[in-house]
């Protein structure tokens, strides 16, 4: 647990100044450093800092770039393409460890855990080069090899009207913007306590339970909690898919939240058989969808200024890390196995928390998308009315052209 907090502090760290490297750094450049940089040494605590430091870009950055992009009803697919792939890792990540133990535990003088690292860091090499010359950065300054003239144009003009897609330079003026709105207070407020729906999964609370009650193997103990993340995967793409379809985003942290609350009950009642316990476990997986829906919310709900889009997006996810840092600490240390008494009662907690923000946020963004039609009413003047004689005239004098 202080391996991952020291992770979560540099997370942090950097994150507070992430939207205005969102707003000048060229992305591909950013990413490419933060997954070069991010890499398993044998100084673990202090390589976890400074791989919070290298990462933190990377996260923000996507769904900022994805949210430069594409529009509200393409928006929520791709997000949660990028989520899913993340959780694809994971689960990889599982697999992987699995193997490597049964096959190069011991090999060569060293651990599994050790051959873990090399095997990670043999990977993540080319996955820096491919991003640092793939990442298209954002349409008004891509320079992507793969995109014709044509394609790049397109791809800017589509957004005018939905996405503020022209780049204003920094003043004193974007903080009046920022603090006198309430999208960083409500959208900050949302994933900062929404994301700690995914303390099962994210601290292998699963493994730890196998572990403590014994009987399983360390291959099964590696294995079993990737159902967890498979839960994740499914439930990300497929209401990801939905809410574009629908239109509409806050369904999906009711279904995650509800989700969580069935699994902090099942998990509470100890006398619950196995089966019953494998099933809440799993079913907590579901909590992850709620992660690409909020920034691809985000993201629309600050559509019209670029700027404050960067800055909200960077603070949710710092916030989120501000908890994070110590919430495992305090609701799952290792000493609580296998019960995690008071990390279940948490998660109970934070999934009713979670209903009642995602009902704030969304009665406030519904309050300000009144004012502005109403607003939009008042400045645009009415539609001139013609009665129905003139328009019988026009229609006998374009009859008359014809003939």
């Amino acid at each position: 647990m202080l391996v991952s907090s020291l992770i979560q502090v540099f997370f942090v760290m950097k994150n507070a100044r992430q939207s205005y490297v969102a707003d000048r750094v060229p992305p591909d450049m950013a990413s490419a450093n933060a997954d070069y940089l991010g890499r398993p040494h044998l100084l673990v605590y202090a390589i976890r800092f400074f791989q919070g430091m290298a990462e933190s870009s990377t996260f923000v950055g996507t769904h900022y770039i994805l949210g430069s992009w594409y529009k509200s009803a393409e928006l929520g697919k791709r997000s949660g393409i990028f989520t899913s792939s993340g959780l694809i890792g994971t689960l990889f990540s599982g697999i992987l460890q699995a193997a490597v133990y049964k096959h190069l535990n011991g090999r060569s003088g060293l651990t599994g855990w050790r051959w873990l690292f090399i095997i990670d860091g043999i990977i993540t090499l080319p996955i820096a080069i491919y991003g640092f010359l793939i990442f298209p950065d954002v349409p008004q300054t891509t320079k992507a090899f793969y995109l014709t003239k044509e394609e790049k144009e397109l791809a800017y003009s589509r957004l005018r009207g939905q996405v503020q897609v022209d780049r204003q330079p920094l003043s004193w003026n974007l903080a009046r913007r920022v603090l006198g709105r309430w999208r960083w207070y409500g959208c900050s407020l949302l994933f900062a306590i929404s994301g700690e729906t995914e303390s099962l999964g994210s601290n292998n609370i699963m493994g730890q339970w196998l572990k403590a009650v014994g009987g399983y193997t360390v291959e099964q103990t590696d294995f079993y909690p990737s159902g967890v993340t498979a839960v994740g995967i499914a439930s990300t793409l497929v209401c990801a898919t939905w809410t574009d379809y629908t239109g509409v985003r806050w369904p999906v942290l009711v279904y995650m939240s509800v989700a969580c609350i069935i699994a902090a009950i099942c998990l509470l009642v100890w006398s619950s058989p196995t089966g019953l316990k494998f099933f809440a476990f799993y079913i907590a997986g579901a909590s992850y969808a709620g992660q690409a829906t909020t920034f691809a919310w985000a993201n629309e709900i600050c559509a019209d200024d670029d700027q404050e889009r960067s800055i909200v997006l960077a603070s949710m996810n710092m916030w989120n890390n501000v908890v994070n840092a110590w919430w495992s600490i305090v609701f799952y240390p290792a000493t609580d196995a296998p019960r995690f008494h008071k990390g279940m009662i948490a998660l109970l907690c934070i999934s009713v928390a979670t209903l009642g923000v995602t009902h704030l946020v969304y009665y406030l963004e519904q309050r300000e998308r009144r004012r502005r039609r109403a607003a939009q009413d008042a400045h645009d003047p009415e539609p001139e009315t013609r009665d129905t004689g003139e328009l019988d005239e026009d229609k006998e004098e374009r009859q008359a052209d014809k003939s």
